[in-house]
């Protein structure tokens, strides 16, 4: 009922806005209506589409098909092809379709990068601000203990050393920073991976918005109990995060907000659904297609 509807193209298309549908009556084109007739039924048995024979006339855009395959479930993954999926809303309605840039969401899997990001995402957040004292540093007398020799001691000079009870610390851990670096495009690649993956698992879907009638936490729990295998959220959104949402979503440990801007790595990995708004998709895409700063 939540999944994606995902159409591979040959060559890449532009981002159609699609307008909302009542029913998924495709047009048939006359350089694609071989391929429709074949996958139509499989999109239909998937939940992806309500489809009628009798349609002849479609709400998606002759654009959007016109001289393009629809693939099967079996599409191979890093292809770099764009990706077609339903777009809905909290009530799971229809409200059109949209295009997923393929050089962002489908790329290929590389845990390697992953693994590096989520290193450098976690290391740069540590505090370092761990201390300990240095023998300069101890409270404690500055009396030499005892006189040098004749009492059959070892000598000492202090009673602050790391040697006695409450002394010093030697090599001990100073504040510093634990962050590493990690080249832009690198990050950069890191966030297309984990989108990719999250797309083809079909755990990647697209809202309209995120608006809530109220901001009562029980709506929350009830949209996100008719998600199918889903234990954590994250719901993403393109601009400002809606006060109700926050109220709705603070009090839920499995369900978390953030804006466009703040989507990372690590926080979908902690996440099994990812849900995005229509706007959160376009500023990811700009975001990923802007040229890096050196």
């Amino acid at each position: 009922m939540w999944g994606s509807a995902r159409v591979t193209f040959r060559r890449l298309a532009t981002a159609v806005a699609g307008a909302p549908v009542e029913r998924c009556a495709f047009v048939h084109h006359r350089t694609n209506q071989k391929s429709l007739k074949r996958s139509l039924p499989f999109m239909t048995s998937k939940g992806f589409c309500t489809y009628e024979s009798q349609a002849t006339e479609g709400f998606i855009p002759p654009d959007l098909l016109k001289g393009k395959m629809i693939s099967t479930s079996d599409r191979a993954i890093g292809e770099y092809q764009d990706l077609v999926t339903r777009v809905t809303n909290f009530h799971n309605e229809d409200k059109g379709y949209m295009v997923l840039a393929g050089d962002v969401f489908d790329v290929p899997i590389r845990k390697d990068i992953v693994h590096r990001v989520v290193r450098w995402q976690l290391a740069k957040r540590q505090q370092g601000t761990h201390s300990t004292k240095t023998i300069s540093e101890v409270s404690g007398t500055g009396k030499k203990p005892y006189k040098q020799k004749g009492t059959g001691r070892a000598r000492h000079g202090t009673l602050r050393g790391p040697q006695f009870r409450g002394g010093a610390t030697m090599h001990g851990p100073k504040p510093r920073s634990h962050a590493i670096k990690l080249q832009k495009k690198v990050r950069r690649l890191g966030l297309k991976v984990a989108l990719t993956a999250r797309a083809a698992e079909g755990k990647l879907l697209v809202f309209e918005d995120l608006s809530v009638p109220s901001h009562k936490t029980k709506n929350i729990v009830n949209y996100v109990s008719l998600m199918e295998n889903t234990k954590k959220v994250l719901l993403v959104d393109g601009g400002i995060i809606d006060n109700q949402l926050k109220l709705a979503t603070r009090n839920l440990h499995y369900v978390n907000v953030l804006p466009s801007i703040g989507l990372n790595v690590y926080s979908i990995l902690q996440h099994d659904t990812l849900v995005m708004t229509r706007d959160a998709v376009d500023k990811i895409v700009t975001r990923m297609h802007t040229p890096i700063n050196r």
